[in-house]
């Protein structure tokens, strides 16, 4: 599809081919049928594009539009445009279409359609356009719904609320093949075309009076055109009824020619469609021009001849003429000012003179041209407005010398300067105030001077910038690249002013210069330029030097080390031959280093040279000094002082000792001598070598010295030099060194001398040794010979010693054998007595150890041996802390309830007294309403009492006589039955209204089951559960999210119950330590609201300044966002709430035991249900409806509000701030979109940063979801199963209202058909005994009201509160005496096997039986028997045995024998046990018994600690609702105490004027201010209907009541009182922190809330 260029062109028929052809009748069928198909076509992309243009969104194709248009979405947008108030957003289903897209459409999308429809018939769209609901959704006629919306558009258009549909017949083109999809559509469901062009017809007809009246006077304006007369046709156009705008009797004329040709046109088009359009079926407005077009033609001639004048205008350069036409109403050109007049004429000048250029001829303006034109002239004079504004307000802040103020002005975008960089604000300060000073003009610097300046500096700033990176390149480019303007850079030395500039602003920060100047950096460069050009002459003077030091000549290298530009320190001429031969030194050295012999010496090279020839110079001049006085010292002959001589450092001599001095001297002497004797040779000149490689001449006479050698040099040959010195010094040192040595070593070498003597005595040892280990056999024999001799005389003398006293030795022998046994049994027995408890431990442990192998056995063989269970008989007896803590456990069961029920009661009526006091507060209601019930709620404690109960058992229906017996057993039995079978309440639940069912669970069920307030009960309470939530899945829940969407009852329940009293304390544990750090914190600001925090942000500003804040009070989430301070504060919120959320997400995770075993056994068994039902659901889809349990039912509203759930403590009338409860909602929010991986989207853009949080969070939260419904089965975490109420000593009871059991009565009997249809179900039977519902005088007793009491009613439902308690029996079990009931059979002979068998021992249980007892044994029955007897007299009623096993127990041994003997006949009948296993299945239940009784008796201490800790955390909760009573009494008695104060106050006022007047002194004096004083402070922005110049008129009179905290305001309009105003301080406080900044007064005048708070609390509060 494509649309077609040519408006002008007519529209021609579907395939506008004209030829000369006849067609025959089928083709012209054909024709006419593709003409249909392609006009539908059209209609539809008329449509696309009208609905696009209102919903400004993309449309499907137009060959897809109908079905795009089927799920309604775009339907309920439309709607949602023209009607906003009917239809929302939140109303349009999947308004995105990602469920229409992934799953197609879905019943729920009939709603966008009826919401269409609904929107169109509040608009008052005519009914007959209509189309049905399924033409949409079933696609059943689509262009039904077409046409609707063509005449929709028409309707609106007529209105002013939308476009007008365009006319696209004939100017888009469509393919052959999408023409023909389009014709087999249309023949698929055999629709009839609607009449488009009938449309505008139709809806006149259907319209009021006073449309026709307009229909009639269109009519007679075509008549008038047709008629041809200009003034006919200009008095139809000004008929009122009409309706025309901007009709001028001057352009009759024009309206006559305009007029005929469009009615022409029409004409003509219709004609081209007759031939298809029955006569009937024709509209009028086909030929005849509408209302709409006449006004169109009328607005194209006024509008023509507008634009005339203003290009005449312009022609003639006449601004006043321009301006006139411009305000022409014609034109409607917005924003003429006529102090821009002058600008208008040269823009529209400038502009004609462009257009004429690219036109090429005249060119004339067109209306939009103009409007176009006059903005952009407004646009531009207002910037140079406000541009001179903002200079005059540079150049003031430039004078007042505040830096931050000069660059907040610079900054200001109307100044239209370059960049301002805000760091740089001293700089731009000094440097324009040294620029507005050094200024000719007074007003200051102008706007191309700023702009200068400003590019100058900033650029300065930028360079400071960049410097302090340490980046030279950067430099460098800033350098070359800024308009800084600086002169003589040479790119060349680009590197060396970087580094130099970064030298240069490193010092200057160090000095705390902030900024480099433009100056500092012009200076900077023209230092480097120098420095460059000085070292580049220095270069050209070390050439020199070189090329002197290569000619050879020392002058030549003086006189170049002597240039200026050399710049070489310390050279001294008398040195020149020495600096000669040092730098040829350097030099060769250099050259064989490198191995180039062309190297040259460097600046530095040369610079050392010379420093170390003038070191060398003074040296060698104290070298030559220090010889010659050694010289001097020797001829002396004084040893000291030769000493001194040899040790000057200047001498350089090595190894001088003191202690060597007369040996230094006598020797240097006779070397001296011998070389006086040698011969003189008369000079005075003595030659040293320096460094081995340079001559030194030293003059004795003179005492200088020279490098270049003197001429006819000889050497003074009596002087010792150096050398011949050092010589003789070394000498004598090294034999005084060689002399000390040994001295010092006199020790070491006597030692030596002992190791050399010891090795000779040793290696003489050695030899010895090695002589004797070569003899060894033969030592050893000497050795062996010499010992046995000597051992065998000594053996012979002993033996003969004990043969002469043989009997002595056997008399000492026993003695010591006697002895030493004694020793060991003492020391065995004392052993014993050191570890008597440790023997008595092992003692312990070992019978331990066999008596848990014996209960090993008991417990997990198949079958025990009777010795075993022998054994652990015992523990079947019922003791006296059995029964005692059975009686005690029945006693806190009913304090339990009692206390539940109370507190419930107690938590409505402070909820009825909360609604009280608000509408007290409100004057809804009277003091005395509230005073009346607060009196009821002190009265309503003490009337449940026992009295009540004791009332119901003597009248009611625990009465005395049979008919009441029975019917109590009736419903004994029938709550047995509803306890203990969940299936009947599960189905009872959804049989009724939800409300209903609700208020059945928190009465009934929760009481049946007494709150779950021990195991068993907790077990068949949750069983209830799962069987309801099973079958609410089953029947109620469609799709998987339903769960989530919907508030499915059982769920409801369930939270409900785990979030009372019996979970609550769970909940504390678990959530209270992290709620309460957050609550504590306050510091803690959590705000992820841009437009809360950008109000915020303002509303500080303005209460710290006093001043109206220049931003915005009213913005969108992304003009808030567009502020730094609002985004680095959002950002500082969403930091602090990560922080947060994962404090409490690991409280969480860290808890998940601490959950109740109820709510995760309810998760897992929704979970599982879910699964079963909807097999292709992910694992993610799943524990997201877990997690929704978990977190968002159970938790987030405990997180959310704390106070109400008991998280935390509060007083009474305590409450949480509003920013702990954001904050906590903030955190729970967080949490919730975790916990369902639910992303931040669409209206919330400024939190999808935190959606990676949410992600990550989320696979933390997957963890803790999967390990929470890791849990037991019920069975086993309560240890239940079909033997538990078997062992039980009490039966269950339950306290219940009488109320409570009616209603239970009426609602089982109502719905019994649905709860057990099966007619034999124990249910119908347990009814039919129960029969009708009984009356509630029944149930209490006769004669328990009054007949006469005319407040009967009221005494009733009161009494129908009273508690009975019901002990649960099961009516279906028979009698102890029915030996038919094979289970009671077996219960009782187990109980005669246990008592035999505790009594006598066997192997079996047949040899028990038939062993005869003896006369001991039963003595010891007959003593069991009366210890139980005395034991169950003293039984509680409910405790005691029953009168038939009493009976049993009573008989005599053998007799019990008899009957177990009887009883098991019976039972092998049965089936039940074998006589030959020896009747093992007995003692194999016998044992099983045992087993549950210990668990059971674990069970019972667990519950008894679990009752107590919930009766405390009862009474805990009792007495926080009594503070808060106390709390109310104090309230209302403070009320009362105030209006008696009041009254007195009165009756004061009546009776005493002249303390009135007296006390009107003691007032707080009132603040008068008029309007326009209040408007110049910020405090008034305006007043309706007033001028601001008339503001001075309007007087307001602010005075404080006598209630604190309350003001009435005055106004007065020239004195005269006009209206007043009661005005609380504590309202504008809460206004204030809600955001709202702009509040009205007097429904007129406007008031800054912020402004007005500070006024207020400057002028009566001293703040």
């Amino acid at each position: 599809m494509y649309h077609e260029d040519g408006a002008n062109s007519l529209r021609p028929r579907y395939g506008s081919i004209v030829d000369d052809e006849r067609l025959s009748a089928e083709e012209m069928d054909e024709r006419r049928r593709q003409n249909i198909a392609y006009e539908y076509l059209c209609h539809l992309e008329e449509a696309k594009q009208w609905m696009e243009a209102c919903l400004e969104e993309e449309l499907p194709s137009t060959t897809e539009l109908e079905e795009g248009l089927r799920n309604g979405v775009y339907l309920g947008k439309l709607a949602k445009f023209f009607a906003p108030k009917m239809v929302s957003e939140k109303k349009i289903y999947d308004r995105d279409q990602s469920r229409y897209k992934s799953k197609g459409l879905h019943f729920r999308h009939t709603d966008n359609t009826v919401q269409w429809l609904r929107a169109m018939e509040s608009v008052g769209l005519p009914k007959i356009f209509y189309p049905e609901t399924t033409d949409v959704y079933d696609r059943k006629n689509m262009p039904k719904v077409i046409y609707c919306i063509h005449a929709l558009s028409l309707y609106l258009y007529k209105l002013g609320i939308a476009p007008q549909i365009q006319d696209l017949l004939g100017k888009v083109a469509f393919t052959e093949e999408e023409i023909s999809n389009m014709r087999k559509e249309l023949e698929k469901y055999g629709i009839q075309m609607p009449a488009f062009s009938k449309i505008g017809g139709i809806l006149a007809n259907e319209l009021s009076v006073d449309e026709a009246a307009l229909h009639a006077a269109v009519i007679a304006i075509n008549e008038a055109i047709d008629k041809g007369q200009a003034e006919g046709t200009m008095a139809a156009l000004q008929n009122p009824n009409a309706m025309l705008r901007n009709t001028q009797k001057e352009l009759a004329n024009d309206y006559q020619d305009t007029l005929s040709q469009a009615k022409k046109r029409k004409e003509a088009l219709a004609s081209g469609r007759r031939s298809s359009i029955a006569t009937e079926e024709r509209d009028v407005y086909e030929e005849l021009l509408t209302q709409q077009e006449i006004q169109s033609s009328v607005d194209v001639v006024n509008i023509f001849t507008a634009t005339q004048k203003v290009n005449q205008a312009i022609d003639g350069q006449d601004k006043d003429s321009l301006l006139a036409s411009l305000r022409l109403p014609v034109l409607g050109i917005l924003g003429v000012l006529e102090a821009n007049a002058q600008w208008y004429l040269e823009h529209f000048t400038s502009y004609r003179e462009h257009k004429a250029k690219d036109v090429g001829a005249a060119a004339q303006l067109e209306k939009d041209e103009i409007q176009r034109v006059v903005s952009s002239c407004n646009d531009f004079a207002e910037a140079e407005k406000r541009k001179q504004d903002a200079v005059s307000a540079i150049n003031a802040a430039i004078r007042r010398g505040i830096p931050e103020e000069t660059v907040h002005e610079l900054l200001n975008p109307e100044a239209q300067l370059p960049i301002i960089y805000p760091s740089a604000a001293n700089l731009y300060q000094s440097e324009l105030f040294s620029l507005q000073n050094g200024s000719q003009k007074k007003t200051g610097l102008s706007h191309e001077e700023l702009c200068v300046a400003v590019e100058m500096l900033s650029a300065v700033a930028v360079l400071n910038e960049v410097l302090d990176t340490k980046d030279s390149v950067a430099v460098t480019e800033q350098l070359s690249d800024s308009p800084l303007g600086f002169s003589n850079m040479d790119h060349d030395n680009m590197q060396r002013y970087a580094d130099t500039l970064m030298s240069l602003r490193a010092k200057s920060l160090a000095q705390g210069q902030e900024f480099l100047t433009w100056n500092d950096v012009q200076k900077c460069i023209d230092t480097v330029n120098f420095q460059v050009q000085e070292e580049h002459e220095r270069v050209i003077a070390i050439a020199e030097i070189n090329e002197a030091l290569n000619s050879g000549d020392p002058e030549k290298t003086l006189a170049a080390l002597l240039l200026p530009t050399a710049k070489i320190q310390g050279v001294n001429p008398e040195t020149a031959k020495h600096y000669h031969d040092l730098l040829l030194h350097t030099k060769d050295l250099i050259c064989k280093r490198s191995g180039d012999e062309s190297a040259v010496l460097w600046l530095d090279q040369i610079q050392e040279a010379v420093h170390t020839a003038n070191q060398d110079q003074d040296d060698a001049l104290k070298l030559a000094e220090a010889v010659a006085d050694i010289n001097r010292a020797i001829a002396v002959g004084d040893n000291e002082e030769t000493l001194a001589a040899l040790q000057n450092p200047c001498a350089g001599l090595r190894g001088v000792l003191s202690d060597c001095a007369p040996a230094y001297q006598t020797e240097l002497a006779q070397l001296q001598d011998q070389h006086t004797q040698e011969g003189t040779s008369g000079s005075m000149w003595v030659k040293h070598r320096i460094k081995d490689k340079y001559d030194y001449f030293y003059d004795l006479e003179t005492k200088k010295g020279t490098w270049v050698q003197p001429e006819d040099f000889v050497h003074d040959s009596t002087q010792l030099i150096k050398e011949d010195i050092q010589s003789v010094v070394s000498s004598v040192t090294a034999e005084y060194n060689r002399e000390q040595l040994w001295l010092a070593n006199e020790p070491l070498i006597v030692q030596l001398q002992a190791c050399i003597r010891g090795y000779l005595v040793r290696r003489a040892y050695s030899d010895r040794l090695a002589y004797l280990k070569q003899q060894e056999p033969r030592v050893i024999k000497l050795q062996a010979s010499w010992k046995g001799y000597k051992q065998r005389k000594a053996y012979k003398d002993r033996l003969q010693t004990l043969q002469s006293n043989v009997q002595t030795v056997v008399k000492l022998q026993s003695f010591v054998k006697m002895w030493r046994a004694r020793r060991a049994y003492t020391e065995r027995l004392q052993y014993f007595k050191d570890h008597e408890k440790e023997i008595i431990k092992i003692q312990a442990f070992l019978k331990a150890n066999k008596a848990r192998d014996d209960y090993r056995t008991l417990t997990g063989a198949q079958d025990p041996p009777l010795s075993v269970v022998r054994k652990f008989a015992h523990l079947l007896e019922q003791s006296g802390l059995d029964l005692q803590e059975e009686q005690e456990m029945t006693r806190l069961r009913e304090e339990v309830v009692t206390k539940i029920r109370a507190n419930q009661q107690m938590e409505k009526d402070l909820n009825l007294m909360d609604i009280k006091i608000g509408l007290l507060v409100k004057n809804r209601i009277t003091l005395q309403d509230v005073v009346s019930l607060s009196k009821k709620m002190k009265t309503k404690k003490n009337k449940m009492s026992k009295e009540d109960l004791a009332m119901g058992d003597k009248q009611g229906i625990k009465g005395l006589s049979k008919e009441k017996r029975r019917r109590l057993e009736a419903y004994q039995h029938l709550f047995y039955l509803l306890q203990t079978n969940p299936s009947y309440l599960a189905k009872l639940i959804f049989q009724m209204p939800q409300n209903k069912s609700t208020k059945f669970m928190d009465t009934v069920i929760f009481t049946l089951y007494n709150y779950a307030s021990n195991q068993r009960e907790e077990y068949l309470l949750l069983k209830l559960f799962e069987s309801a939530l099973r079958e609410e899945i089953k029947s109620k829940v469609d799709q998987i999210q339903d769960i989530v969407t919907g508030n499915p009852t059982v769920i409801k329940m369930v939270v409900s119950f785990n979030r009372g009293a019996r979970g609550q304390n769970a909940l504390r544990q678990l959530l209270s330590p992290v709620v309460k750090e957050i609550i504590e914190d306050k510091s803690l600001g959590i705000n992820t609201n841009p437009i809360d925090i950008y109000k915020a942000w303002v509303n500080q500003l303005e209460t710290a300044t006093g001043e109206a804040s220049k931003l915005p009070y009213e913005v969108t989430a992304e003009q808030a966002l567009s502020h730094e301070e609002v985004r680095s504060r959002l950002e500082a919120s969403n930091q602090t709430l990560r922080s947060v959320t994962d404090k409490v997400l690991s409280s969480i995770m860290s808890s998940v035991d601490t959950i109740p075993y109820g709510m995760r056994y309810i998760a897992k068994v929704l979970k599982n249900t879910l699964h079963e039902k909807f097999p292709d659901a992910s694992e993610d889809d799943l524990l997201k409806i877990v997690g929704n349990l978990l977190y968002y039912r159970y938790m987030n509203p405990a997180i959310v509000a704390p106070d109400g759930f008991d998280i935390i403590d509060m007083t009474a009338g305590g409450q949480l701030h509003s920013d702990q409860r954001r904050n906590l909602g903030s955190v729970a929010k967080m949490l919730q979109h975790a916990a369902a991986n639910k992303l931040f989207e669409d209206g919330s853009d400024h939190l999808t940063s935190m959606n990676g949080y949410i992600s990550s969070t989320y696979q933390k939260f997957r963890v803790f979801l999967q390990s929470a419904c890791d849990v037991l089965a019920p069975e086993e975490k309560f240890n239940v199963d079909e033997y538990s109420d078997m062992v039980t000593l009490s039966k269950p009871v339950i306290y219940i209202s009488i109320e409570e059991i009616i209603n239970t009565h009426s609602l089982v009997l109502e719905h019994k058909e649905a709860i057990a249809p099966d007619h034999s179900d124990l249910l119908h039977e347990l009814l039919e005994d129960l029969g009708d519902v009984p009356d509630m005088e029944s149930l209490l007793g006769e004669g328990t009201v009054d007949p006469n009491d005319p407040n009967k009613e009221n005494t009733l439902s009161q009494l129908a509160k009273t508690e009975v308690s019901l002990t649960l029996t099961n009516k279906f079990e028979l009698m102890d005496g029915d030996d038919k009931d094979m289970k009671g059979l077996m219960m009782k002979t187990k109980k005669l096997v246990v008592d035999v068998v505790r009594i006598q021992p066997g192997e079996t249980l047949t040899d028990i039986l038939e062993t005869p007892a003896t006369s001991l044994q039963e003595s010891e029955h007959a003593k069991l028997v009366e210890r139980r007897a005395a034991q169950d007299a003293t039984a509680p009623e409910g405790l005691k045995s029953s009168q038939a096993v009493l009976e049993d127990r009573q008989l005599p041994l053998e007799q019990k024998k008899r009957k177990i003997l009887r009883n098991l006949r019976t039972l092998e009948q049965a089936g039940l046990v074998s006589s030959s296993s020896k009747y093992q299945e007995l003692i194999n239940d016998i044992s099983k018994d045992i087993r549950y009784q210990r668990r059971y008796r674990q069970r019972r201490k667990a519950e008894l600690v679990k009752l107590q800790q919930t009766l405390n955390a009862l009474n805990s909760k009792a007495a926080f609702y009594q503070d808060q009573i106390n709390y109310y009494d104090t309230y209302i008695k403070t009320c009362l105490d105030n209006l008696n104060r009041k009254n007195a106050r009165r009756s004061i006022k009546l009776d005493k004027k002249g303390e009135e007047k007296g006390s009107k002194k003691s007032k707080q004096q009132s603040l008068k201010y008029t309007a326009a004083r209040l408007h110049e402070k910020g405090v008034i922005l305006e007043i309706e209907g007033l001028q601001t110049n008339q503001l001075k008129n309007v007087m307001f009179d602010i005075a404080p009541c006598e209630e604190v905290g309350d003001f009435e305001i005055k106004a007065k309009f020239l004195g005269v009182e006009m209206e007043k105003v009661q005005l609380h301080f504590q309202d504008l406080l809460q206004l204030q922190y809600e955001g709202v900044a702009v509040m009205k007064m007097f429904d007129k005048a406007k008031v800054n809330v912020n402004l007005l708070i500070f006024l207020l609390n400057k002028k009566f509060y001293g703040k």
